[in-house]
Parts: structure tokens; sequence; C-alpha cells
């Protein structure tokens, strides 16, 4: 039989985060109307753009500025591309941003903008086969940058839980995109930003009234029972064999 032990452990006392329930009708829906939107991006990419193969020699550099007249035969890239950002890094530095615009913006900026450009309407996160490490601070990112947005303008975090990756990925025309965010006021994107407003709650963290209401918490201890191991036998010392 199994021993058994009790090991404590400290938790918040605040109320934790979900992820905002879609059913998986949604997300097929979501999914492509998503891919579609993006797809105009990956075709130009494709089209008109030569993937980095990293160094390259002085010769091939000195090629390109000779040939700089053909560059101006490459049609520009589609509107939507100012409104569409991916990355992990990129995305977790605008949602900063954005929660630190809460107060009034500068005069040479648009009410409701960051840095001169569109707040986030929707980010996009591929769950499925990443560890929640890369993307669980999301949910309080979120939270906090739709502070800062009207009540009908607030930013939804839509996790996609099916394997969805490489989808993403051919319909940008690049190697890997788990996470995208969708800028307000993209062209072409009124209907999949309609469809995810209707069918996606807003992340709720209430940890961020509780904390403000000024109200004292216990420290939160939870007692959890573990099985304890099998005890590993030493090295046998000399001497101590039995004939």
């Amino acid at each position: 039989m199994d021993r058994k032990k009790i090991v404590h452990r400290l938790d918040t006392p605040y109320s934790t985060i979900e992820w905002p329930l879609i059913s998986p009708d949604d997300q097929d829906v979501i999914l492509e109307l998503l891919c579609r939107l993006l797809s105009p991006l990956g075709l130009h990419r494709m089209s008109f753009i030569t993937p980095s193969k990293g160094k390259r020699k002085r010769a091939h550099k000195q090629n390109n500025r000779e040939n700089t007249g053909s560059a101006s035969s490459v049609p520009p890239v589609p509107e939507l591309a100012g409104y569409v950002d991916v990355g992990l890094a990129n995305i977790s530095r605008n949602l900063q941003d954005m929660s630190a615009n809460k107060g009034a913006a500068p005069e040479s900026e648009k009410p409701g903008t960051v840095g001169g450009k569109s707040p986030y309407c929707i980010v996009f996160v591929a769950r499925s086969g990443q560890s929640s490490a890369f993307h669980c601070h999301f949910l309080q990112m979120v939270a906090l940058a739709s502070q800062a947005q009207p009540p009908d303008r607030t930013v939804r975090l839509v996790g996609l839980s099916k394997p969805c990756e490489d989808r993403l990925s051919a319909a940008l025309g690049i190697p890997r995109a788990s996470s995208i965010a969708l800028r307000e006021d993209a062209p072409q994107a009124k209907g999949l930003v309609d469809f995810v407003r209707e069918h996606v709650r807003p992340v709720e963290a209430a940890w961020l009234r509780e904390a403000r209401s000024g109200q004292f918490r216990e420290t939160n201890i939870e007692a959890v029972q573990t099985k304890v191991g099998s005890k590993k036998a030493g090295p046998s010392q000399p001497g101590n064999k039995t004939e």
C-alpha cells in the first residue's frame, strides 16, 4: 500500500482568470474567417518577398543594390498588414502600452490610439501543442488593456484549442505563427470582429476588483495529499555481505 503525506503550499487568495469558453463549432468559424482575412498577406509575401536565408555574400548584396530599380515593380503590401501583429513578444509589448495608455492620449494622437495606431480588438492564440507558460500571461494583459477601452470595444482573447498553428502560418506565409493580434478598424475584418464579439465574452479579471477593494485577505494555504515514493536502497557496504 502506497504511503501518503500532506504537503502545504501557498496559493493566491484572489480569484483566478479563466480562458473564455468557445464552442468547437465557433472555433472552426473563427479560424476559417481569420485565415481568409490573412491569406492576402501570405500571398503577397510568397509572391514578392524572398525568404531570408541568413547571411548573404557581399556580391549578392551588391547585385541587390544594382537591381533596386526593379523593386518599383513590386506592388505595395496590403493595407491589412498595418493592422496585424504577429509574435508573442510584439503583442505583449503592445498590450502593455495599451494598459499604460489608460489616461488621456497626447494631443498628437487620436483618442483611443496607442503610438498613433489603433488599439487591439482581438488577440488570437493557438494554445494546442504549447506549454501554458508561453501564453498564460495574455489573460492578465488583455484584461488590463481592456480597461483602457470603451465598454463596447473591450479586447477579446480567442484561445484556439485545436491544432491550427500550421494553418495560420500558411495563411501568413511565415514559418510559424502562434499568436496574432488584430487592431480596430482593420479593413475587410468587420465580419470576423462582429462574430467574435458576439460569441466570445470579454476576459473577466475579478481579482482586479478584489485587489482594489482594500479588503484584507488571509494567506491561502492549501493542504494537498501526495504519495510518498518508495525509498531507494543504499549501496551495499563492503564487509556487510553475508555468507
